[in-house]
């Protein structure tokens, strides 16, 4: 009974053993296109002008490893910018989500543009509608003054 007890703990060492050894090459591949993805679309909290993905810091280094450590772990790239979020707050996101105040931010510019092209076809309609000044509107002792002044500089 005792050596079959020894007997196969052996084999379970060398079951764990090759467990440990092979297990980080069974791990789930990471796609470094998504890791890119969602660190574009975060906010360098050092560099603050950045995404993630394209800051230099080493603050940034640290969440774009944190974002290909969670994916590998199984986690939905939804949930890894949620975890970012709720760290962070919203201001984290480059992007806000369009929803609730949010919402200004992406209606507000479409609207102004909209109403700056109404103003200027407005003006235009204006000025296009507006009367030609009748010639007739020149005094009559001036416009004898220039018939003379041209004549005068065709006699010379």
């Amino acid at each position: 009974m005792r050596r079959a007890v020894f007997g196969a703990a052996p084999i379970g060492l060398v079951a764990l053993a090759v467990l440990l050894l092979v297990g980080p090459g069974l791990a789930a591949e990471v796609d470094e296109e998504e890791v890119r993805r969602i660190a574009a679309g975060l906010r360098c909290p050092v560099c603050q002008n950045l995404s993630v993905a394209d800051s230099p810091s080493e603050m940034a280094k640290q969440m774009r490893q944190l974002i290909r450590e969670r994916l590998a772990a199984g986690v939905r790239p939804e949930e890894v910018v949620a975890y970012f979020t709720e760290k962070y707050g919203e201001w984290i996101l480059l992007a806000p989500k369009p929803e609730g105040f949010n919402l200004l931010v992406w209606t507000l510019p479409f609207a102004g543009l909209l109403g700056g092209l109404v103003g200027v076809l407005l003006v235009v309609r204006r000025w296009s509608r507006r009367p030609a000044p009748a010639a007739e509107a020149v005094d009559p002792a001036y416009r004898e003054r220039i018939k003379a002044e041209l004549d005068r500089l065709d006699g010379s």
